[in-house]
């Protein structure tokens, strides 16, 4: 105004030229303290591989407690089944990391055996068993038989290469949305869990943030401290925190099923579980055997190693590996298969498959160490026959393991969405790949289990219950379902066209796809004592 003269603009400085680069391509991941080959000091190495036992013991509990009273067992009877699934867990993660993917991954339980066991569980064929017990050992009988046939269809599909041949074609693009959807599907094992008992639920996924990822950075001297020992610092307050609640009368009154999931006092694991048991093999008695138990349970163990195959994927990035060869991918299934003869033979009523929350904490801790996943073996071994310490650690309510899927599972998801990098964004081609097969993975999967909670059946009813089982099965997973439709369109859509290649992210996978052909390979994934020689990989 008045006589003023106007205020020259700000000058715009240009922005740097490194500012302008898109981030550099990474075959192995940078920023993990310790990778596959390398590990810690013993101490730590040691309270590490505890707290990937205390991870893993959220599935066994929650695939025991939907179980066993189907089948007809109480608490001693899910004490044992408990014991029994930490107790092969262990042999079964030290053999996969041992002579299988040599990936540090956790062998444990799987849910995607739940849909035929329940079906066996529920069976008119065990309704005329008057003793409770009886019933049990029946059923468990009966699922073991079905596993044992299952585990061959995982070992023939590993150890004479056919998976090998499948996931030679895999790209980067059709990993992402495989990958991210095994992490992402189990959104319903997170917060709705949680918010079961929110008032222990939201403070463990609070805290668990504020230590992992805002104290670390307050305190950066003590950085690994605190990310490494998130979930143990955690966990050890809210249980503290859950078990006053407890103590103080907090629950009195309130409905059952907030006592269960609340209280600290009411699994019945401890009182169930006796002090010193060694499992044994056909515990429960000999198998029985059915064909249309069979079938289903062949479904599911083609679902878990699907899972399990994208959990291999997941840990090997946050190991800082490289790309995961075929015929290690292949090995790793054909010891999946001896997994689950050995989870057949001792009675566990579910097969095996890779942990998918402990590939999390391998995220979560910068710690992608092998030592330390068998350190974790040990732990399982370890509690698995000292039952009644085992059981306190088992009793922790399950609205505190929840929260901690809120942040593992979501490790994965992003392990998953991180070879995006590898692919051309730019392309319809690829857009559209990603988009449909990653919505298809979410919304089929949901449109068959609510069909099956609103009708009680899934919408493939035929007269073959065991059919209908492996529909449900199959489609009930979201990381299968993507896999199936991310694999077609990758290998058919735009065929022969000349960008595909590159738009997929191929040609950095190339060299990975023979075991030879690039000598970090021989460094990551060969077998010990030179078993190589006698084994050897493609």
């Amino acid at each position: 105004m008045g006589g003023e003269a106007a205020a020259p603009p700000p000058k715009m400085t240009a922005p740097k030229v490194d500012e302008l680069q898109p981030h550099p391509v990474k075959i192995q991941l940078p920023g993990v303290d310790f990778c596959l080959n390398s590990a810690p000091r013993w101490p730590e190495a040691m309270l590490l591989g505890f707290q990937h036992y205390l991870v893993m013991l959220g599935t066994i509990v929650i695939i025991a407690t939907i179980l066993v009273p189907l089948m007809g067992g109480g608490n001693f009877e899910k004490s044992q089944m408990i014991n029994t699934m930490l107790f092969v867990a262990g042999i079964n993660t030290l053999q996969q990391t041992w002579f299988g993917s040599r990936l540090p991954v956790v062998i444990g339980s799987s849910s995607a055996y739940l849909i035929p066991a329940i079906s066996i569980a529920v069976s008119n064929r065990n309704s005329n068993y008057v003793d409770p017990h009886e019933r049990f050992k029946q059923s468990m009988q009966r699922m073991q038989g079905a596993l044992l046939i299952a585990s061959l269809f995982q070992m023939v599909i590993g150890f004479l290469g056919f998976w090998r041949i499948f996931t030679r074609f895999l790209s980067p693009l059709s990993v992402v949305p495989f990958v991210t959807l095994t992490g992402l599907g189990l959104f319903a094992r997170g917060f709705p869990e949680l918010a079961k008992c929110v008032e222990i639920g939201l403070p463990e996924l609070i805290l668990l943030i504020v230590i992992s990822q805002y104290i670390p950075h307050l305190m950066s001297s003590r950085r690994a401290i605190f990310d490494r020992g998130a979930v143990l610092f955690s966990v050890a307050i809210v249980w503290a925190f859950a078990a006053l609640l407890t103590l103080s009368g907090a629950y009195n009154g309130r409905s059952i099923n907030t006592q269960i999931s609340c209280r600290t006092d009411r699994s019945g694991l401890i009182g169930g579980a006796e002090w010193i048991r060694v499992p044994y093999p056909f515990q429960w008695g000999g198998p029985s055997f059915d064909a249309g138990d069979a079938f289903a349970m062949m479904a599911s163990s083609m679902v878990a190693l699907i899972e399990s195959t994208g959990t291999f994927i997941a840990a090997s990035r946050y190991a800082s590996a490289t790309p995961v060869p075929p015929s290690v991918l292949s090995r790793g299934v054909g010891w999946l298969g001896i997994s689950t003869l050995i989870d057949g033979a001792f009675g566990t009523a579910t097969g095996s498959a890779a942990s998918v929350e402990n590939a999390g904490l391998l995220g979560l801790t910068r710690i992608g160490s092998r030592r330390v996943i068998e350190i974790s073996a040990g732990f399982m071994l370890f509690f698995s026959v000292l039952g009644k310490f085992g059981a306190v650690l088992a009793s922790i309510p399950l609205p505190i393991v929840a929260a901690l899927y809120c942040v593992l599972f979501a490790y994965v998801a992003a392990a998953g969405l991180s070879f995006l990098q590898f692919c051309n964004l730019n392309s319809f081609r690829t857009k559209f790949i990603l988009g449909f097969s990653l919505f298809m993975g979410l919304s089929v999967p949901q449109y068959f289990e609510e069909y099956l909670l609103a009708a009680g059946n899934g919408p493939v009813h035929t007269r073959s219950i065991s059919f209908n089982n492996i529909m449900q099965v199959i489609f009930s997973s979201a990381p299968t379902v993507a896999l199936m439709v991310a694999y077609l369109l990758d290998r058919t859509h735009s065929w022969g066209h000349s960008a595909v290649r590159t738009d997929s992210g191929r040609h950095w996978w190339a060299k990975f796809t023979v075991f030879s052909a690039d000598m970090r390979s021989e460094e990551f994934y060969s077998l010990p004592y030179n078993l190589n020689r006698f084994f050897p990989s493609f």
